[in-house]
């Protein structure tokens, strides 16, 4: 037989073979289920219907903190997401999890193997020795035909798993975006406070000379003196603590970007970001991107996979073989035609008895699904509530800004007044100084709302998946790395609540 025929007859008894087996995979086909939400945020003012969840976990988010309108932050943003080291582990373990798939969708396919050697062989002694070689060389086929779908599962397994590391990635980038937005909101307000007490410190520098001079022409008392004295270091204490805030802020923000603390400095007194004016009827489609939420439920089909994996272990396996090549003694002869050799074979293998091992494989595949099932119902628990509490704390601090902005306004005029009556002999000190006092921590408390309600904007971005475009948590060079397409967003199951509210 021509050794074309040899190597062809193989390759169409493994097709024929294959084309009459009905490979089915066993196990259960994947459903997602459903998870416990609301009709409609309770926080929001105006309440929107939920509709039926698409996944849109690896859709394009889009740079959300562009919406605070501040060129620093954006900058600093920039720095975190190119070079902080957290965010490249997450980026390594998705490219771990592509090879993974790789590797095992390759198993799908006949492995191809070839070899050449040559043996020398003798036997007997002296006079009776006898010695001869052989020359052998080969091309083998091997085969598993996944006749009950355990090598598909496997792969459906990967590819769960996959997804879920690339929405792990997602989520590990929007955690560190939070962390610094948060970092950056609270430098720009102890620097803020810091200008503030600074005039303060400066007012009441006068205010301790004012009172010296009257104690010295006879009209204050060593007490006015002493108080103002105290007041003044109390301030100037209140100013070095935020200087230690401001370095403790900054260096955290240093490491969130990549760089060392001492290589590391902020824009000073730049403007305030601007609060963003985030829709207040918030569609259901919002929370589905959260990464999160898509990571639990793609953890979930992967456990659904290895029960059909674990199932397949019941089932005899098949496994096709074929080889052909050259085996001779005579170097000379070693290519013609009676040289040439070839194999072909199947080969069942079955376990017989394994005292329950494999039952237990099964149970303890189902019990891993349980457990999944439960942590995505719990995650998605989770993020709705996040998103409840970052609408109440915006909301609520909305109103708190207002009444303290009335407040303010009352504690400046006042000032104003008693400062006046301070002047003209009408007042004593102590109460030109419980008013200063009064004004200072309205001031300061008007900062920190302002600071608090900005970041509540931020969670509440956050708790949203980052934003409100409906467009991805990956990079497009990252999801060209791990080999996805946005489409994946649209196969079952890629994400989210959204068993929620089928």
């Amino acid at each position: 037989m021509p050794i074309s025929n040899v190597l062809i007859f193989p390759r169409f008894a493994l097709a024929a073979m294959v084309m009459a087996l009905s490979a089915c995979a066993v196990g259960p086909d994947y459903q997602r289920p459903q998870a416990p939400v609301g009709e409609h945020f309770r926080e929001a003012v105006r309440a929107t219907a939920w509709k039926p969840a698409e996944p849109a976990d690896l859709n394009d988010r889009g740079p959300w903190w562009e919406s605070l309108n501040d060129g620093v932050l954006n900058a600093l943003m920039q720095s975190l997401n190119e070079q902080n080291f957290t965010l490249q582990q997450a980026q390594a373990r998705v490219r771990q999890a592509q090879a993974t798939v790789s590797g095992t969708r390759a198993t799908q396919f006949p492995q191809v193997g070839s070899s050449v050697g040559t043996t020398r062989r003798g036997s007997g002694s002296g006079a009776t020795s006898q010695s001869s070689s052989a020359y052998d060389a080969s091309v083998t086929v091997n085969w598993e035909v996944d006749l009950w779908g355990r090598i598909s599962r496997q792969v459906e397994a990967g590819d769960a798993s996959l997804q879920a590391s690339a929405a792990d990635l997602a989520a590990t980038r929007l955690s560190l975006q939070s962390q610094l937005a948060q970092t950056y909101l609270q430098y720009r307000s102890a620097e803020s406070s810091a200008r503030v007490l600074d005039e303060t410190v400066a007012a009441y520098e006068r205010s301790l000379q004012i009172n010296q001079n009257r104690l010295e022409a006879g009209f204050s008392t060593p007490a006015d003196v002493a108080a103002a004295l105290s007041q003044l270091e109390g301030a100037r204490t209140q100013r070095l603590a935020l200087d230690r805030q401001k370095a403790s802020y900054q260096h955290a923000m240093a490491v969130l970007v990549g760089r060392p603390p001492s290589q590391f400095d902020v824009v000073p007194n730049a403007p305030w970001p601007v609060a963003p004016d985030i829709p207040v009827g918030l569609p259901s489609s919002l929370l589905e991107r959260r990464p999160d939420v898509a990571r639990a439920e793609r953890r979930m089909a992967q456990a659904n996979a290895q029960i059909g994996v674990a199932k397949a272990a019941w089932f005899p396996s098949l496994n096709l073989k074929a080889s052909g090549g050259f085996s001779s003694s005579d170097l000379s002869e070693w290519l013609t035609a009676p040289a040439r050799v070839w194999s072909l074979g199947p080969a069942f293998a079955l376990t017989l008895l394994d005292f329950g091992a494999r039952r237990a494989q099964v149970e303890q595949a189902q019990a891993s699904y349980d457990e999944q099932l439960a942590g995505y119902r719990q995650t998605v628990l989770d993020a709705l509530k996040e998103v409840e509490d970052a609408l109440s704390e915006l909301y609520g601090l909305e109103r708190e800004q207002a009444s303290q902005a009335r407040s303010l306004a009352a504690a400046r005029e006042s000032l104003r007044l008693t400062r006046n009556q301070f002047d003209a002999g009408l007042v004593d000190f102590l109460s030109l100084a419980q008013t200063q006092a009064t004004a200072l921590s309205a001031e300061r408390q008007a900062l920190d709302l302002e600071s608090q309600r900005l970041r509540a904007a931020v969670k509440l971005m956050v708790a949203l998946g980052g934003g409100w475009d409906a467009q991805t948590g990956l990079t497009a060079e990252e999801v060209a790395k791990a080999g996805m397409k946005k489409a994946v967003a649209a196969q079952p199951a890629a994400s989210a609540s959204g068993a929620a509210a089928q």
